[in-house]
């Protein structure tokens, strides 16, 4: 049988045609690779931190950007506008933030307070990125790292406090002194984290001692309330009475001057009446004897004139005014 050797060599080697397109093929391929990965954008809530070689090299802002192609520039976005928040003691179904809630929240809230009474406390912590850098490499985790931060805090601020602080007048300086404390630790160890807010939830007694605690807890409250009742008793008494004692001081003030001003003016009257009598004593006896008696003799109703030896009674019918209150009577 005789072979066609132009034959088997076609069959054997490839199609160069066909080798042609894949040589081809190859550098577009390359090519729309180099351009889809060259530009990319950033989200108005992230920021982009780019790394070179691996190693950092910017920070770029939201919009559009674009960078070295076939993984020599890597992109990391973080989300830098959105809060955050960790609970203690209790979780929220459906969050987002695996860092959010701890597996044993039970665990969390049993605390001892500085005089040895036990507590059971609920908060949450309100934070963001605000260095992406150091929140991307300078700390394995922060997320955790705050959780066990913001514990290890709390236990500290509430352990230097009595049960009754921690439970009734003491919230507003328990969470200023551990938000305090909390954004000291959180620069110190370099996390990358801005702590915005911290506030207290839910603090009760153990169970066991509820009852007993709401008893003590309603004593004081029916004793404050007593207290506030008795001030605004005396808010009411006390400036009446001062009202009252101002008014008799000012009456009797106003008594004291009409009387120093009336005895002044007799006083006035009696030096004027004492001069004039000086210079003629028999006139002004005279004078003085008429005028009284012509204040007095109007106010009798009758009257009698008798001589020295009264031998006989002489009545004088009244006239004038005297005369006038007669008819009236």
């Amino acid at each position: 049988m005789a072979y066609n050797f132009s034959e088997v060599i076609e069959a054997n080697f490839p199609d160069w045609q066909k080798v042609r397109i894949f040589r081809w093929l190859i550098p577009v391929v390359l090519l729309l690779w180099a351009v889809i990965s060259t530009y990319y954008t950033v989200p108005a809530d992230s920021v982009g931190v780019i790394l070179r070689f691996g190693k950092y090299s910017s920070t770029q802002s939201p919009g559009l950007h674009f960078k070295l192609p076939f993984g020599i520039d890597e992109l990391n976005l973080v989300t830098v506008q959105r809060q955050l928040k960790l609970e203690f003691g209790y979780s929220t179904p459906g969050a987002t933030n695996p860092d959010q809630a701890s597996e044993e929240p039970q665990l969390e809230k049993n605390m001892v307070t500085g005089d040895l009474n036990a507590a059971l406390v609920e908060w949450v912590v309100q934070y963001r990125v605000d260095n992406p850098r150091l929140y991307l490499f300078h700390a394995r985790e922060p997320g955790l790292a705050l959780r066990d931060l913001s514990e290890a805090t709390m236990r500290e601020v509430v352990g230097d406090r009595t049960v009754d602080e921690v439970i009734t007048v003491g919230r507003q300086e328990i969470e200023v002194a551990a938000l305090e404390r909390l954004r000291g630790l959180v620069k110190d160890y370099k996390l990358g984290l801005a702590v915005d807010q911290l506030q207290l939830k839910n603090v009760n007694p153990p169970r066991e001692v509820q009852s007993s605690f709401n008893e003590v807890n309603k004593a004081q409250q029916d004793r404050e309330n007593m207290i506030n009742i008795a001030n605004g008793e005396y808010n009411k008494a006390v400036p009446r009475a001062k009202g009252e004692a101002a008014q008799k001081i000012s009456a009797a003030e106003g008594y004291k001057l009409k009387r120093v001003n009336e005895a002044l003016g007799d006083v006035g009257a009696f030096n004027a009446v004492l001069a004039q009598y000086l210079k003629a004593p028999d006139v002004t006896r005279t004078r003085i004897y008429l005028e009284t008696m012509a204040e007095v003799l109007p106010a009798v109703r009758q009257m009698t004139v008798v001589d020295e030896k009264i031998t006989q009674l002489l009545p004088l019918l009244p006239s004038g005014s005297a005369a006038q209150k007669g008819v009236q009577k």
